[in-house]
């Protein structure tokens, strides 16, 4: 179990051994006065029933102390989580994030990038997160912070890494067919290494000189691999692979048809994508982006989807 890796790590440990001690507590006494019991009373040792008159102050008493228990659990509770709630520093580093069936995307200040969240160590860090489509909740459990991202509006979580390090995030909330591979890691840099890594430009200029290598940056960066595979295999959705340029069965108003997957196939299919269905595939699981890329960036998908197919035109 990881100990104090966020700046909110220790008021959440704190409850939860508090809580945890309290039931501990509790269910080890519960128990020896339930096996004393059924000795004790057993019919055996009581053929006739002894009556159990009332009692006023063991009454009082046994719902006076839970009731401090469990005050004071929701006490610490209580003092763990309104520190969460609270404001973000001003010198604060603001990613946005968005949180789409069945992937995440990170975006920096400078305009970078990412699938996985990259972040420096021992600063303020306050996530900005929307969702198009579905309810998803951000949870990364070494942290202990976990918040829900609601579509249609604005979500704010603020954490601090105390540690260098990778760590998981997933989605906590149910959001589809493929929710259990919604996940990601934190990766927690030195501030050194972390503006080494933000400032750097030669992925750039090395993604512009191969062919068909910024539509797989856009293909990665919308989340697409999550359903559509790169390598022939099969996802939730049909694999990217040799499909450019070639028939493809697909169903049309409830009526099968064969098609060519040539340019304007593949721009519609990313605009309307419930138009035409790869047969074989279910229907609406796919949102469109007709708002989300541009033709030019759908331009730059087709030129990489075509050196998946051998280069066809």
């Amino acid at each position: 179990m990881y100990s104090n890796l966020s700046n909110f790590s220790e008021g959440v440990d704190n409850a939860f051994v508090i809580i945890f001690s309290v039931i501990a507590v509790f269910l080890v006494g519960l128990t020896v006065l339930l096996i004393y019991f059924l000795f004790r009373y057993s019919e055996k040792r009581n053929p006739q029933p002894t009556p159990i008159k009332g009692n006023m102050w063991l009454e009082i008493v046994w719902t006076i102390i839970p009731l401090g228990l469990v005050l004071g659990m929701f006490y610490y509770g209580w003092m763990a989580w309104i520190p969460m709630l609270s404001k973000a520093p001003e010198n604060s580093i603001e990613i946005k994030t968005t949180a789409q069936m069945w992937s995440w995307k990170f975006e920096y200040e400078n305009g970078k990038r990412t699938d996985t969240l990259i972040i420096p160590l021992g600063k303020p860090i306050e996530l900005i997160a929307n969702s198009p489509d579905v309810l998803h909740s951000l949870y990364i459990p070494a942290f202990r912070i976990k918040r829900d991202i609601v579509p249609g509006r604005i979500t704010t979580m603020w954490f601090k890494a105390n540690r260098e390090g990778e760590y998981n995030l997933f989605c906590a909330e149910y959001c589809g067919l493929q929710h259990s591979y919604m996940k990601t890691e934190v990766k927690v840099l030195s501030p050194e290494k972390y503006d080494e890594w933000y400032i750097d430009t030669t992925a750039a200029v090395a993604l512009t000189s191969i062919p068909g290598a910024a539509g797989l940056k856009i293909i990665r960066d919308m989340g697409c691999t999550a359903c559509h595979s790169l390598d022939g295999s099969t996802l939730v959705g049909p694999t990217y692979k040799g499909v450019f340029g070639h028939e493809v069965d697909v169903i049309t108003n409830g009526k099968e048809r064969k098609v060519i997957a040539d340019a304007e196939y593949i721009k519609n299919s990313i605009n309307n994508p419930n138009d035409d269905i790869v047969k074989g595939f279910n229907k609406g699981l796919m949102r469109s982006y007709k708002n989300e890329l541009t033709d030019d960036e759908i331009e730059q998908i087709i030129l990489y989807l075509q050196t998946l197919s051998g280069g066809k035109e």
